[in-house]
C-alpha cells in the first residue's frame, strides 16, 4: 500500500467528477444493489490509469446518457472495497484499472487494462460514451 498523501490526488480526480468513494465492501454492495445502473471504476495507481483511464472516465462523464450513479474503488488501497467490487465480475480476471457498468447488480460491461493499456484517454471516452447511450439511456413509456 502507498502512503494515502500520494494516493488522494488519483482519488480526487474521479471524486471531483462526481464519483463517489467505496472504500468498504459494505459501500460497495450498497450502490450496486441499488435498481438501475452502475458505474463502477476500478482505480489504480499506474501510468495507464493516469494517463488513460482516469481522464477517459472523466470525459465520458459529458455523455448525455449517464449511469443511475458511479462509484470507484482503488486497487491496492482499499481491498476489502475492491475484491468485493471484483466479485460481480463473475467470470472475469481481476484487474486493474478497469471499468465496469452493472445493471441491478449484474455485470453488463467491463472494460479491463488490457484494452485501457491500449487506448487513449479520447478513445476510452468515445467507448464508454458509446456503452452509456447503449447499456444505461432512459426509455420512456
Amino acid at each position: 500500500m502507498y502512503p494515502e498523501m500520494m494516493v488522494a490526488p488519483m482519488r480526487e480526480e474521479l471524486t471531483r467528477a462526481g464519483i463517489k468513494e467505496a472504500r468498504t465492501a459494505e459501500a460497495v454492495d450498497s450502490a450496486v444493489s441499488q435498481p438501475g445502473t452502475t458505474l463502477l471504476v476500478v482505480n489504480s495507481i499506474c501510468g495507464c490509469a493516469a494517463g488513460k483511464m482516469r481522464p477517459g472516465v472523466r470525459l465520458a462523464l459529458g455523455n448525455k446518457a449517464l449511469p443511475d450513479r458511479s462509484i470507484t474503488v482503488f486497487a491496492g488501497q482499499d481491498t476489502e472495497a475492491t475484491e468485493r467490487a471484483r466479485s460481480y465480475f463473475v467470470g472475469q480476471p481481476p484487474t486493474s484499472p478497469a471499468v465496469a457498468i452493472l445493471r441491478d447488480g449484474k455485470l453488463v460491461y467491463l472494460m479491463q487494462r488490457s484494452v485501457i493499456e491500449n487506448a487513449t484517454a479520447p478513445m476510452i471516452a468515445q467507448e464508454l460514451s458509446r456503452a452509456f447511450d447503449e447499456l444505461c439511456s432512459k426509455t420512456t413509456a
